[in-house]
C-alpha cells in the first residue's frame, strides 16, 4: 500500500499544487520544491506530498523483506531525507538554502542507488529484486537523476521536467518491485507443495 501511495502523493501533489498557483505554474521550468517554498500559494499541499512520499518510502523499506538489507536501508534513509526536504523548504523570494539543497541531494542520491543495492542473487526472488533487473533499474534511475543534477547545476534545459522524470521514476520503482513480490511468493509456495 505504501509503495502505491508514494507516486500518488508525489504526482498528485505536484499536479494539484501547480494548479493552485495564481497566474499559472510552468512545471517544465520550475521545481517541485518551489511548490512547497515559503512563498508558494497553498504550500501545504506539496509539503504534505513530499513528507508523505518520504514516510511511504520508510514503510516500504521496512516491509520489503525479500530485498537485500543494504537496499532497504538506502530506501529508508532516502525516505527520511525526503521528509527533511519538506521540513527545510525553499526561502521566500526565490533562491535556495544549504539545508534544503543538502537533504534534497541526499534524497535523490539514496532513492537512485537503493534499487541496485536491493538486488539479490536468487533466481526465485521477485522479478524486481533479481540482481540484473535491480542493476538495470539503478542505471535508469542514475541517468534520470544525472539529467536533473546537470540541469540544476548548469541551468541549461528544463529543470522541472528533469526533476519530475527522476522523482517520478524514484517513486514508481518501489511500487513496481512490490508488485512482483506476491507472484514470486506464490511460485515459491507452488514449488514447495507436495
Amino acid at each position: 500500500m505504501s509503495s502505491v501511495l508514494a507516486p500518488v502523493l508525489l504526482i498528485g501533489g505536484w499536479t494539484l499544487a501547480a494548479a493552485l498557483q495564481p497566474g499559472g505554474f510552468d512545471s517544465r521550468t520550475r521545481t517541485i520544491s518551489e511548490l512547497a517554498g515559503l512563498d508558494a500559494t497553498d504550500r501545504w499541499v506539496m509539503t504534505l506530498g513530499i513528507a508523505g512520499v518520504g514516510l511511504c518510502h520508510v514503510v516500504t523499506a521496512l516491509a520489503l523483506r525479500p530485498a537485500a538489507r543494504a537496499g532497504r536501508i538506502m530506501l529508508g534513509l532516502g525516505g527520511l531525507a525526503s521528509v527533511l526536504v519538506a521540513a527545510f523548504p525553499l526561502p521566500a523570494g526565490g533562491g535556495s538554502s544549504m539545508a534544503h539543497s543538502t537533504v534534497a541531494a541526499a534524497s535523490f542520491v539514496l532513492l537512485t542507488i537503493w534499487a541496485a543495492y536491493a538486488g539479490v542473487r536468487d533466481s526465485s526472488a521477485p522479478w524486481g529484486l533479481r540482481r540484473p533487473v535491480a542493476l538495470a533499474a539503478g542505471a535508469v534511475l542514475a541517468v534520470l537523476t544525472a539529467w536533473f543534477f546537470v540541469t540544476a547545476v548548469t541551468g541549461a534545459g528544463d529543470i522541472g521536467l528533469s526533476e519530475r522524470a527522476a522523482a517520478g521514476a524514484q517513486a514508481l520503482w518501489p511500487a513496481a518491485v512490490v508488485a512482483t513480490v506476491p507472484r514470486a511468493r506464490r511460485a515459491r509456495q507452488g514449488m514447495l507443495a507436495p
